[in-house]
């Protein structure tokens, strides 16, 4: 049986509210950054989630080591109210988070150099036509 888990923080982040989604699957991470204006209010990340979490775009897999939880709940509490004060994004979601960007900032690279040869070929063409058209019987 397939275990999922799914953990969302939010933190500010000079100058914007920032919020982390962190899902493991089959001890795989993804992670999804969402920028907030102001600091949103649960019932409103709450909403953001039920309405948008099917549009989020996750970093590709990371490796994370398996969780073992205890079942003691006291500890459970500790550990809530100690990640309640941790603000920030833990280390394997920075790496996810990375990661898209490296791809995203590969893509755009890829588009602008196609976009730049598209552009000379074409300009390379308005040339030739340009001699063609003075060359003309002659």
């Amino acid at each position: 049986m397939d275990k999922v888990s799914v953990g969302f923080s939010v933190f500010f982040e000079e100058p914007f509210w920032v919020g982390v989604l962190e899902r493991e699957t089959d001890g795989k991470l993804f992670a999804s950054k969402v920028t907030f204006g102001a600091e949103p209010k649960d019932y409103e990340v709450n909403e953001f989630l039920r309405k948008n979490y099917y549009r989020l775009r996750f970093s590709p897999a990371v490796e994370a080591a398996a969780k073992v939880s205890s079942k003691n709940p006291k500890r459970i509490l500790r550990e809530v109210r100690r990640q309640i004060q941790n603000t920030g994004i833990s280390s394997k979601s920075q790496q996810a988070l990375k990661l898209q960007q490296e791809e995203g900032k590969l893509e755009r690279k890829l588009l602008s150099r196609e976009a730049r040869e598209a552009k000379a070929q074409q300009k390379f063409e308005q040339k030739q036509q340009k001699k063609k058209e003075k060359h003309r019987g002659r």
